[in-house]
């Protein structure tokens, strides 16, 4: 961690410079921009099993469409 401490009559923006420029410099901000969205690669089963999941739902859906059991209101899919 970067450490700066304010010089004697060092006005806040000054600080704040050289802090931003110290952050800079040791490449703390690039690391944690690089982790910031990472995500673990799930199991291989995991993956399989929730991807053949949607499949059969969506086959499911697509039969009762067909047939005319599924209503019309749920056609419309919403998102949250």
């Amino acid at each position: 961690m970067a450490e700066i401490k304010r010089k004697k009559g060092e006005s806040f923006e000054s600080l704040m410079r050289r802090f931003k420029k110290k952050i800079q410099q040791s490449g703390i901000l690039l690391q944690s921009r690089k982790i910031r969205y990472f995500a673990r690669a799930e199991n291989h089963n995991k993956r399989k099993t929730d991807a053949l999941r949607r499949i059969r739902i969506t086959a499911e859906r697509e039969y009762l469409k067909k047939i005319g059991r599924l209503p019309e209101e749920e056609f419309k899919f919403t998102r949250r």
